[in-house]
């Protein structure tokens, strides 16, 4: 902080940057019903190690804390069972089957994207296997987040110069720099550098019904509050 008198000018600065993803994350479930509990879950687990057996064959490992950047991971969560019913049109109401359902939740996380179509033709072969949503995700530590947020800097003291040039007083030197918010206590907020791409891949063999896995580039965004200390303004009298 300086001592020197002059105009404090509070401003805030904000960037875009688009940027290639660096991984892609699929979550989705094999789910299947049959007529028993105990046949449900077999079924289940067999149709899962006919799953990441073809994982493998790409390449996969499961996921852990050791291999979360690894080119392709899988992580398969404990399945869940549940009596399955169905519309009955005339009594208007649910009614059971007597068949059960057994669901098992997946995760499919890839960093390799020369494997995206070897993947999207793996997946839409297992028939039971149902992916509800393709991630497109940026790191923390890609080099973006870096450019995006000098920009948003460089956005902050352009403003600044721009409000003291409509005083007629120029820039002395940047005080404080914040994210959004903290300056006046806040807590501020990081830009995201995530979007969501929602899609329903059915199983089946024919190539209509092969997973269409397009990279989508990215939006990073950042956004800071700066406090700029400018030449004092005089007022004239008229």
């Amino acid at each position: 902080m300086t001592d020197q008198a002059g105009l404090v000018l509070s401003v805030r600065g904000e960037a875009t940057l688009t940027v290639p993803a660096d991984s892609v994350l699929l979550s989705g479930a094999i789910s299947l019903s049959r007529g028993s509990k105990p046949d449900a879950l077999a079924e289940a687990s067999a149709a899962l190690e006919r799953l990441t057996t073809d994982l493998t064959s790409l390449g996969a490992v499961v996921l852990t804390v050791g291999t979360e950047r690894n080119a392709l991971t899988w992580l398969a969560r404990s399945a869940t069972t549940w009596a399955e019913h169905e519309h009955n049109k005339i009594t208007g109401v649910n009614e059971p089957t007597g068949r059960v359902t057994a669901t098992v939740n997946l995760q499919i996380a890839l960093r390799a994207f020369d494997l995206l179509e070897g993947l999207g033709a793996r997946l839409s072969s297992h028939e039971d296997l149902h992916i509800h949503n393709v991630s497109w995700q940026v790191d923390s530590d890609n080099p973006g987040w870096a450019h995006v947020r000098a920009a948003a800097i460089h956005s902050a003291i352009d403003k600044g110069s721009d409000y003291a040039a409509a005083l007629g007083v120029s820039v002395v030197e940047v005080l404080q720099v914040a994210d959004a918010g903290l300056l006046d206590g806040g807590t501020g907020q990081r830009g995201a550098g995530q979007a969501l791409a929602s899609a329903l891949f059915r199983g089946g063999s024919s190539p209509s019904d092969t997973p269409s896995l397009d990279p989508e580039p990215q939006e990073l965004t950042a956004t800071i509050d700066a406090r700029i200390l400018a030449t004092a303004v005089t007022l004239t009298e008229n």
